[in-house]
């Protein structure tokens, strides 16, 4: 089983839960940037959470599917079609052999997520499939896809794919897929300006009180270089209440740093292991695909919350989760 790449997209990679737990060697933790969507999707088609995806960046590539094969999209709506039939999203789906997938640009969000039942079939590096593009190991030769390539799936036999999910491949012809599908209403990335929620960082107390008041009003844009390793953001700069020098330290995803230029740098997957810029705040994990769905040229504001608020509101998204978890589990053994 295999895809082939027509058309790549602006940046379309293999990803999964990153490499965790490695920092400390100098190897940086990768993986996706929503890690919801990329859950979901792979629910959808019976994988476990953590199966590599092909994450799809702000303009989507064109795919066509030599086999027969079951996916799902989730993320920002891309729109796509197959063979010009119009693609259903945040269900599964059966796929033709023969069949051309095609993305455009979605109107909010910045990045969708494909799952394939059985998964790719690509080695893992550190213990995972994620592409390190700044190191050129992971994912589909250590890049991003280009126009040409082919990808090996695995079958959805081999990887204990659901019995609903065998039979949508089996039983059916075209374009198929159920009537049902999970619900977006707790989606992030469906308003703007986006508000992110954030905590004190470990430097807090190096900035100034108008300093810290003005990362909670202040509209910011994230610059159109912004990418996997950060986000730069544009707006009025953010000052210490002195020159200071910090030692590096290692950093986590969503760290807000404050260069000597004062604009913030939120650093996501693909950030180095250690930095020296001092932190001012986090972004708080609940809402770290939310970030990763502000696209460049788009503003964000900030809210500060306490640690408390942080994991209440982690505790009810994953137990949201569970539910969907559940239905799915009763639905794909129907």
């Amino acid at each position: 089983m295999s895809l082939s790449v027509q058309r790549p997209g602006l940046l379309t990679t293999i990803q999964d839960m990153g490499r965790p737990g490695r920092q400390h060697l100098g190897v940086p933790v990768n993986g996706v940037m929503d890690e919801i969507s990329h859950r979901i999707a792979n629910l959808l088609v019976g994988n476990d959470e953590s199966e590599a995806t092909l994450e799809l960046t702000v303009n989507g590539p064109t795919l066509r599917f030599d086999e027969d094969a079951v996916i799902a999209l989730c993320g920002a709506n891309m729109g796509g079609s197959a063979d010009g039939e119009a693609l259903p999203w945040w269900r599964p789906v059966r796929v033709p052999k023969g069949t051309t997938l095609t993305f455009g640009r979605p109107e909010i969000g910045a990045r969708a997520y494909l799952a394939v039942a059985g998964g790719f079939d690509v080695p893992a590096v550190f213990g995972s499939r994620s592409t390190a593009l700044s190191g050129g190991y992971g994912g589909f030769r250590g890049r991003a896809l280009k126009k040409g390539d082919v990808l090996t799936l695995r079958s959805p036999e081999e990887a204990h794919t659901p019995r609903w999910v065998r039979l949508l491949i089996r039983h059916h012809h075209g374009l198929a897929y159920p009537n049902w599908s999970v619900s977006r209403a707790r989606m992030p990335y469906r308003v703007r300006p986006q508000v992110v929620r954030v905590l004190p960082g470990r430097h807090w107390q190096l900035f100034s009180v108008a300093a810290r008041e003005q990362l909670a009003r202040a509209l910011y844009r994230v610059a159109l270089d912004s990418d996997r390793m950060g986000y730069r953001l544009e707006g009025a700069p953010l000052e210490t209440r002195r020159a200071v020098d910090v030692l590096s330290e290692g950093v986590v995803m969503g760290a807000i740093q404050i260069p000597p230029d004062g604009d913030p740098i939120v650093l996501m997957a693909d950030r180095q292991t250690t930095g020296g810029y001092p932190v001012i705040a986090v972004v708080a994990s609940i809402d770290l695909p939310v970030v990763a769905q502000i696209a460049p040229g788009e503003d964000v504001q900030f809210r500060m919350i306490t640690p408390a608020e942080s994991y209440a509101a982690s505790v009810v998204r994953e137990h949201q989760l569970g539910r969907v978890k559940q239905a799915l589990f009763a639905k794909l053994q129907q």
